[in-house]
Order: structure tokens, then sequence, then C-alpha cells
């Protein structure tokens, strides 16, 4: 009953829609909490399957003998590179980038699969010491589960987006009881847009799942720090300097991931066996840097509370780098959120550390520039400073230090951003040919070349025609262009029936006047390998309704056309082809 009164609502006019997304969005919401409530059991319950403790790994894994530090955690590699490899791939990685893709190019369709895989990859993957995050599995789990509602409710394609940007809030919200940094991390990397019909379901959906983790968990912070403040106006002028190394460090780690996932992806051995040596690897990196174990909350605790030494916090940072790109790099499942701000953390502790030693009268204790620096951190990698803004805010629940904070999250991204265009997420999809900002019709275009369209017929005329052969070639031919060439057969412009119209009651000039005359020089072209969105771009910005299709291998030659309706044509047939695809999947 309650599914045939939503396929009711659905069919009705826009207002009736309305109210049916604010019901999905709260029914996404409340699968979404009890999917982070579960994940989270089965991620501890994994920790105890494998070491037989369920608290913070600087509670006992000084214990644990130093061989089953490298082997545990290649033995979870095998089973995560087993599921990633023959059950779904879309869990390989932290998933943000997955679920960005499904909204760009298959309007928010994710399969169903993906929900349960990402679950029991990411569990695996942290339970048995990755140094990776739980928020980007519980993004894409939450993701997935908007998208399966909305498949089994038949929304349709322009609310998709909504439904799965409700389950990402909602995922994030209960993972880090944190509802507006769930909703502004949404609408900010996910969906792209801050619009109302996007807007209320988001921030019900977040609601929704938050009200579910804290009635089992309760309502408590992340993490219990001092309350930190500005001791002096004088640390506004370090602030900014943290801002810029964080951006560095913010870059360092993108760099590196992307540098180990090639060369993880260059090694001639199965696919499903990489994560085993990422995780070998990584126990051997924590046999010597225990904070680098699993999520690392508790040493971002030390840090914050100012119980760590600037050089060994220094250290930690470029220790955790390694230590995350080694499980992300060679196949492992795990976000890439909590390292950002274990990093931040560390590097924010040495900073402080230094300030405080330099300029002890009018700085604030470590602590306080940690805090900083895991916004920052997070701001750097993401792009998203008011995500990172706020979820601080809520981690900790401290307002105290949130100038500094907005100065160094803004100066980070402002910095990364100008840089490097794509962020630790879009960098993912832009190796792949996939430019979030393009949309939807660009990534299409992207997908198809111009020799898959081109028209091979050519229309040539030497530079050195007469006006008279000009208007000749246009009668029988039936060509709106003519290519003109030099002697070598290199395109020098072209002619439209346009150029000659004001000279043709002129008959005095039909044996004057010649094609180089006439000619529009340095035409815009195309080649054979250039994609279909190159060439979108040139026909929109030259306002030309064709282009010359040349071989600049061969010295330029004219071998071709591209017309703006083929391109149309293409792309019309290409979204029918998607369309046929999801229906059939």
């Amino acid at each position: 009953m309650p599914n045939r009164f939503l396929h009711s609502l659905l069919a009705l006019p826009q207002k009736n829609r309305e109210v049916a997304n604010l019901l999905l969005a709260i029914l996404i919401g409340g699968l979404a909490g009890y999917g982070a409530l579960f994940f989270r059991y089965v991620l501890m319950s994994t920790q105890w399957l494998f070491y037989q403790h369920s608290a913070d790994a600087l509670t006992w894994l000084g214990a644990v003998p130093w061989w089953l530090k490298i082997v545990l955690p290649a033995g979870g590699g095998i089973v995560v590179g087993l599921i990633v490899h023959y059950f779904a791939r879309e869990a390989k990685g932290h998933g943000v980038p997955e679920v960005m893709e499904a909204i760009v190019l298959r309007n928010g369709q994710i399969r169903k699969r993906v929900a349960f895989a990402k679950i029991v990859a990411s569990a695996i993957t942290i339970g048995s010491g990755g140094s990776v995050g739980r928020e980007g599995p519980m993004v894409q789990i939450g993701a997935s589960i908007g998208s399966s509602v909305g498949q089994v409710f038949k929304v349709p394609s322009m609310d998709m987006r909504t439904m799965v940007g409700c389950g990402a809030a909602a995922g994030i919200a209960a993972t880090f009881n944190a509802p507006i940094a769930g909703v502004l991390f949404a609408l900010e990397i996910i969906v792209g847009d801050f619009g109302l019909l996007s807007f209320s379901p988001v921030v019900l959906s977040s609601v929704t799942a938050t009200t579910i983790s804290r009635y089992y968990l309760g309502d408590l912070p992340a993490f219990v720090i001092p309350d930190y403040s500005i001791v002096s106006l004088w640390e506004f002028t370090f602030y900014p300097i943290l801002g810029v190394l964080t951006a560095l460090a913010s870059l360092l780690f993108i760099k590196t991931l992307y540098a180990f996932e090639d060369g993880f992806e260059a090694l001639r051995v199965p696919d499903w066996t990489k994560p085993a040596l990422g995780g070998a690897l990584l126990g051997v990196v924590v046999i010597f840097f225990p904070e680098t174990f699993g999520v690392g909350y508790g040493a971002m605790n030390l840090s914050l509370t100012n119980q760590m030494t600037g050089w060994w916090l220094l250290l930690l940072v470029f220790v955790k780098i390694l230590a995350t790109c080694l499980v992300l790099g060679s196949g492992g499942s795990g976000g890439i959120f909590a390292p950002s701000l274990f990093m931040g953390a560390m590097l924010g502790g040495a900073f402080g550390w230094a300030m405080n030693a330099i300029f002890p009268g009018i700085t604030a204790q470590p602590g306080a520039y940690a805090l900083v620096g895991m916004g920052a951190m997070v701001a750097g990698t993401t792009y998203a400073p008011i995500t990172a803004i706020l979820i601080l805010f809520e981690l900790t629940n401290s307002y105290s230090i949130i100038l500094p904070l907005m100065i160094t999250c803004i100066l980070a991204t402002i910095i990364n951003s100008t840089v490097r265009r794509g962020s630790i997420y879009t960098t993912k999809l832009l190796r792949r040919g996939i430019d979030i900002m393009a949309g939807r019709a660009g990534n299409v275009l992207q997908s198809l070349l111009v020799s898959e369209v081109m028209d091979d017929n050519v229309h040539v005329i030497p530079e050195s025609a007469a006006l008279e052969r000009i208007i000749w070639t246009f009668k029988t031919e039936n060509a709106p262009y003519l290519h003109v060439v030099d002697r070598d057969g290199r395109l020098t412009g072209i002619i439209s029936f346009r150029d000659i119209r004001a000279v043709l009651n002129e008959p005095s000039l039909f044996k004057l006047v010649i094609a180089k005359d006439l000619a529009t020089c340095r035409p815009a072209v195309v080649t054979p390998s250039d994609t279909l969105q190159v060439a979108s771009q040139l026909l929109s910005s030259k306002g030309v309704s064709q282009l010359p299709v040349v071989d600049s291998e061969a010295g330029f030659h004219p071998i071709g056309t591209l017309k703006e309706s083929s391109l149309t044509a293409a792309y019309n047939q290409a979204m029918v082809r998607h369309a046929i695809i999801r229906e059939e999947t």
C-alpha cells in the first residue's frame, strides 16, 4: 500500500512529487542511519575477528606479535581483493568518485549490490588494520541505498541525483553525528546543487539518520578537547602560514595517492592479490608507527590534547600519507576523510608546537593548531571549505576558533584549486576522462571521437582557383564550404557561399579574384583523434556549423568535415544507448 501511494504521488504534478521526494528522503535517512549502525558493528566485529580487541588500537596493539601485524592486514587484503574483483568493482578505493560518476553519467543509478559489498570490503580493510577512514565507505553505502530506493519507486531521472544526495548526507551525518556537515557535504561535493528542491529532502534525510544514530550511540562529539581560544591577535598572522602548509601537504597527499595507484596498476600480478601486498607493506609501517593503524582517532585525540611532541607529530604526517596510499593505491576499500583529519591534526600540532616554543606568550597550545589543521587539510584535499569548517565544528562542538578555521580552510582551498584542477575526488574521475564540471552531456561527448562521426567527402579547391571556378564548384557540388589548399595540398582556408555573395553581380571580377583572396585564413580545425567535446566547444566558440577535419601528421591535409548536425545526432544516439543499458542492468 505505501509503495502504491508513493508511485501515485510521483506520477502527479510537481507539488505532489515534492511531497513524495520528502517521504522518500525520510525512508532513505532511516535506512542509511541503520546502515551506518550496521557498518559500525560489522567494523567492530571484524576488528575483533582479526585481533580479539574492539577498543582503540593504541591501547592493545603493542601486545600483538610483529609478524601478525603483517600477516593479518595481508589476509584482509586478499579477501577484499576477491570481493572487489568478483562481486563489485565499485567497492574499490574511497568510493566518493564512484558516486559522483554515477550521478554524472548514469542519472544516479548505482547497482544494489554495492552497499553490501562496500560494507564488507571496508570493514575488513579497516578491521584488519587498513589506514583509511570509514566516512567514504559510508557515503557510498548511503548513496547506494538512496539510489536503490529511487529505482524501486521509479523516481524520475531528474530526481535521482537528489535521492543519491539524501543517502550520502545521511551516511556522513550518522557516521560523524554531524547533520549540518552531512547536508553540506552532499550538496557541495556530491549533488552540486543548493536549490530548494534538492536542499529540503537532503536536510530531512540527514536529520532522520542523525536521530537514529543519536538514539543508539548518544549525542556526543567525536573528539573531546579543551576549550581552545585565540590568545593574541598576533595568532592571526600565524594561521595563514598553517593554511599554506596544509595546502602543500594536501597536494603531496593527492599526488602520492595517485602515484601509488599507478605503481600498483603496473604490477604484473593478478589484481585481487594487490590489496594483500599493500596490506603486508602497511603492516611493516604499523610495526614502527602504531598510530597509523586503522582510522587513527586515538592518535588524533593525543594530538588535540597536547600529548605528543612536535617532531613526532611532523613525522607522522608523512608516515600517514605512506600508510594510506599503500592501502588505497593497492586496491583496498576505505575513505580519505579520516586520514586527512589525521594528517591535519599532526601537521597543525607540529606547527603549533613550533609556534608555542618560539612565541610562548602570544600563542595557544599546539592542540588548537591541530584542530584548525584538521579542517584545513580536509578543505585542501576535497576543495570543499564549507563542509570542512562545519564538520570540524560539529566534530568538536568548539566555536571559539572558528575564525582561524575559516581563514586556513579558505586559503588551503584557493591555493590548491589554483595549482591543481582536480580535488582528491575529481582527480580520479579526470584520469578516467570524466569532467564533473562539464556535466553529463560533456562526458558523453568526451567518449566519442571525431573519426566516428566525420563526413569523408572533402570539397577541395586550390588557392589559385578563379572566382568563376569557385561559383561553378558551389553549383555542382552542393557544398556549403570549400576547403582551400596550397600546392602541397595543405589546408590554408575555407570559403563559404556567404564569402562570394558580395561579388556575384560583378562579372568583371570572375577571372581576377582567386580563392586565396576570398578564403577565411587559419580556420578552426579538428583531427580524427579529437573528442566531440573538443569539437563542440570549437563549434560554439567560433559560431560555425561545421569544421574541417585535417590529418596533422600528414601535412595538415583536409580529410573530412565534421558537421554540427552529425555531432548532435551522435550525442542523441549515445544517450539512447546509455538509457537502454541502464534499463537492462
